[in-house]
């Protein structure tokens, strides 16, 4: 394995301008920004659908400034179409569209890029973009490979042909080596698929159907974004990246007024790092009734929900009987956006129905394979990482996961390090078979895997389709899906965005069936 030009993991540098203390400012007197609804510029043919003309969007990514917070100088941010959130796409299952996504932005970068990172050397463009629909299956020239990637005054040409069940996507930038920096900047919005069974199940639509995108930051006094490094000025990239100001959809500490109704509320983790355990003030409980790819089978009570980086979860928030009241969603303790309960005399036609879909499971002993696949790191002297790595190999090392077309496989994820990982798999949904403790040093001794206890089944907030999964320390986490989609190159990666840029992730090639 080639070493890392570094051999010790610098410390985190004090920031060298003064930050942000959130506490200090006035809570909830921002409205919470809704993001538009993506609107087609045209209509464009393509190749893969002869005689058809399909909805053609164009998405321009630039640099704006905008107001994190009414007492804060204007942010320095990038988004689409020069918005953070982006617009919002709606789209339906059977409808394919077409997506041009535009390089706008400026050719120096704003945060700081470790040019030590595969894919980010100094030799290459300092502002670099590519585009990955999050949990879309699509083909894989239009995945949003990390080395696709185009610089400002180019842009890529991207087909969705909407080949699945509704479910709450979400895009963001995938380029190889910065996309931690491009995602801190505000490279990021949802992506909504629906369906006609969805439709009819009469869950809350409309004005009452709203995404929630969740992500922290650290920001300086002046306002602007400030993204930590290390005290290496040669190696500034650090192994996470937390802040201390939760931001819900672009604003710090937003109020929505509501009706005393059901809403539909899409909660989207966007963070870098951070996972999010989500309260309602009042003790009210949300009633879940969707994860990653699409609803569960029946709608789950929950006091809270958590979520890591990339994971979603659909909820119903019933604000009935509550007129004139404000109630608080919490980030743990801390309230980070306020409902303000107002009647309108609109009344309320949504059901929350007790049987949602059905959520068939895969069989794991019909898999053709299993692969057992380690997430691990390489550490300093001091234990230190420096360096994350999935299945003990570096990004540019040859291909191992080689699935079939509509194969079934399961994959076993050996977490060795101390940190819980979020895994994600591009083009797939899958489901979450188990987790099983392991004898950590026996793994270390003879690299052999030796459980300590009886599997644990999932939650049933993980037991349907999923394209993100937590992988926990010292546990084997398993997965089963069916490779459906078009065959060519795809990956597979932590959604730490910190270490998905340091070489926790892997591609993987789908075969022809």
């Amino acid at each position: 394995m080639a070493m890392p030009t570094r051999m010790a993991m610098p410390t985190l540098a004090a920031p060298k301008v003064p930050l942000l203390n959130p506490t200090s400012l006035t809570r909830f007197v921002d409205p919470l920004p809704v993001p538009p609804i993506a609107r087609a510029a045209g209509k464009r043919s393509h190749p893969a659908y002869p005689g058809q003309m399909l909805p053609y969007y164009r998405m321009e990514m630039r640099a704006f400034n905008a107001r994190l917070h009414r007492d804060l100088p204007p942010t320095t941010l990038w988004g689409y179409d020069g918005l953070s959130p982006g617009p919002t796409f709606e789209t339906v299952r059977g409808e394919p569209l077409l997506v041009e996504w535009v390089n706008a932005l400026p050719t120096r970068h704003f945060l700081p890029i470790d040019h030590n990172l595969h894919g980010a050397e100094a030799s290459k463009p300092a502002v670099r973009a590519v585009t990955h629909v999050h949990g879309a299956r699509v083909p894989a020239g239009s995945d949003g490979w990390p080395e696709d990637w185009y610089v400002s005054g180019h842009s890529a040409l991207s087909h969705y042909p909407g080949a699945q069940d509704a479910a709450t996507l979400w895009y963001h930038d995938h380029a190889m080596g910065i996309t931690r920096l491009n995602m801190y900047a505000g490279l990021f919005g949802a992506f909504i698929v629906r369906d006609a069974d969805e439709q009819a199940l009469g869950l809350p639509s409309g004005d009452f159907d709203l995404p929630l995108i969740l992500c922290d930051r650290l920001i300086a006094k002046d306002g602007q974004l400030y993204y930590p490094v290390s005290d290496d000025p040669s190696a500034p990239w650090v192994s996470e990246c937390r802040g201390n100001a939760v931001l819900c959809n672009g604003k710090l500490f937003p109020y929505l007024e509501v009706e005393p109704r059901r809403y539909r509320l899409r909660l989207i983790n966007v963070a870098n790092t951070s996972f999010f355990d989500l309260s309602l003030s009042n003790g009210r409980p949300f009633q879940q009734i969707g994860s990653d790819q699409g609803l569960l089978t029946a709608p789950l009570e929950r006091s809270r929900i958590e979520l890591y980086p990339a994971e979603r979860a659909d909820v119903i928030v019933d604000f009935s009987g509550m007129d004139g009241q404000a109630i608080q969603l919490r980030q743990q303790s801390e309230a980070i956006l306020e409902f303000r309960v107002r009647d309108r005399g609109r009344p309320d036609t949504s059901i929350l129905p007790a049987t949602l879909r059905p959520v068939p499971r895969i069989d794991p002993a019909s898999a053709v394979r299993d692969r057992m696949l380690t997430l691990g790191e390489q550490d300093d002297a001091g234990g230190n990482p420096m360096m994350m790595l999935l299945g003990g190999k570096m990004w540019s090392d040859p291909i191992t996961e080689n699935p079939r077309q509509n194969s079934i496989e399961t994959w076993s994820f050996v977490n060795i390090t101390g940190d819980s990982h979020p895994i994600h798999l591009h083009l797939v949904r899958f489901q979450v078979i188990d987790r099983r403790p392991f004898d950590l040093f026996a793994w270390n001794a003879h690299r052999v895997v030796k459980y300590t206890g009886p599997a644990q089944p999932p939650p049933l907030h993980e037991a349907g389709w999923k394209d993100t999964v937590r992988a926990d320390p010292g546990m084997v986490t398993r997965i089963a899906m069916r490779f459906e989609g078009e065959p060519g190159r795809y990956v597979w990666h932590c959604h730490y965005l910190e270490h998905e840029d340091n070489e926790m992730m892997r591609p993987y090639q789908l075969l022809p069936a």
